[in-house]
């Protein structure tokens, strides 16, 4: 029989580890694993595991009220007088087979015939069944919690990655890739199926061959993979969408040079025709050629994005892009060059006047041999078309009759 202080102590210890033993079950009752297995309709391995520990756990609480009341007496005789009754009862509450438990008859085939169907336990031996019976159901609690903290996540930001680019691949009318997606989502599906019916399946343990790669107890290799397929669709629907933005923006661009290219030539040619009338043909280029007709390449670069043929499309946009570039420069070059010929008359024009007030000032105004190149010069500059080579010729020989007359 426990002496006063020793029932003193044994109850306080009783009592403490009752309310440490208690805050654990209502921990793990309130978990997030136990809620989520709790309220999921479960399938496979994960329904087989959590009907045993869903049992294991009301048991745990059948055993846990009878040894908490126990307990409720046990301190409740320890605040009256311990007298040697008292202190029998006392002792035989914390020592004895005082918690009873009424856990019904075993099936007849293996009954006992002294079988009551009530079994009775010291405080320790519940202790150490409820013990047991706490790993068993917080092993299966906790695993299935894991599986679903490390693959969840891989699934929300899979499903959020491809819900992005499904919307953005129905835009591009792209029948083989809307399929590849949609097989992706099937995928995706699956794996949600899975993790919220039969998370254990894809618990590898916390050791042993079946653990991961990575060396963690969760197979997260089919959330991975689908990440990965993900993210490649993801970066060829980026591709395809900016080949589609930028060739919207390209064909806009093309069809602008076109109108410059157009304009080139209507200004090129209007410079030829109104120096042609001036200047002769031997000192112009040849008359602008006509532009090719692009109606029909620039008229075919919208179906060909209508129907997705993006490859294509690029390569239209590039050769249209070259000549069309190369025509603008050519007509820009050939107006150029019909200017600088019409500002070389004009040059000579003013040179043979500014050797006409020197030849003056020099007292050769009256000289009938510089007159005579005077005119003749003058007749070829003013003479329409003019030509250019002969009068620059004129110029010059008129400007050193001048300076030949010139006192040394």
């Amino acid at each position: 029989m426990l002496t006063r202080d020793q029932a003193a102590a044994a109850v306080t210890a009783a009592v403490a580890e009752r309310d440490a033993i208690q805050a654990n079950l209502l921990e793990l009752d309130s978990s997030f694993g136990k809620q989520l297995l709790a309220g999921a309709e479960l399938t496979g391995d994960t329904k087989r595991r959590w009907d045993a520990s869903a049992g294991t756990l009301t048991t745990l609480w059948q055993v846990y009220s009878a040894y908490s009341a126990v307990v409720d007496q046990a301190a409740d005789a320890a605040t009256r007088h311990l007298g040697p009754r008292e202190l029998a009862v006392l002792t035989t509450l914390l020592t004895g087979r005082s918690v009873q438990l009424a856990s019904g008859p075993a099936p007849l085939a293996g009954r006992d015939l002294a079988d009551s169907g009530r079994e009775d336990l010291t405080l320790a031996t519940a202790v150490a069944r409820m013990r047991g019976a706490f790993a068993t159901v917080t092993e299966v609690v906790a695993a299935a919690e894991q599986v679903w903290t490390e693959v969840a996540g891989r699934l929300d930001a899979a499903g959020a990655e491809l819900a992005r680019v499904t919307s953005l691949a129905a835009t591009l009318g792209d029948e083989a890739l809307t399929s590849d997606l949609a097989a992706v989502q099937s995928k995706l599906a699956r794996l949600r199926d899975t993790l919220n019916s039969d998370p254990l399946a894809l618990w590898l343990g916390r050791s042993g061959p079946r653990r991961s790669e990575q060396g963690t107890a969760v197979d997260t290799s089919g959330a991975d993979r689908l990440q990965q397929e993900i993210a490649a669709a993801a970066a060829r629907v980026d591709e395809l969408v900016r080949l589609r933005d930028d060739a919207r923006q390209r064909i806009a661009g093309v069809t602008a040079a076109a109108a410059t290219a157009r304009s080139a030539r209507e200004d090129a040619v209007a410079a030829w025709r109104q120096a042609a009338a001036k200047i002769a043909a031997g000192a112009l280029p040849p008359e602008p050629v006509g532009l090719a007709d692009l109606s029909a390449p620039l008229a075919g670069l919208d179906p060909l994005l209508a129907s997705g043929r993006l490859t294509r499309l690029a390569s239209e946009l590039d050769l249209l892009d070259r000549e069309l570039a190369t025509a603008t420069a050519a007509f820009k070059e050939a107006e150029r060059a019909v200017v600088a010929a019409m500002a070389n008359r004009d040059e000579l024009r003013g040179l043979l006047g500014a050797y006409k007030a020197k030849a003056a000032r020099l007292g050769g105004a009256e000289d009938p041999g510089l007159a005579e190149r005077y005119d003749q010069a003058r007749d070829l500059l003013w003479t329409a078309p003019c030509d250019l080579a002969a009068a620059a010729a004129a110029v010059a020989a008129y400007q050193r009759a001048v300076l030949g007359g010139q006192p040394r």
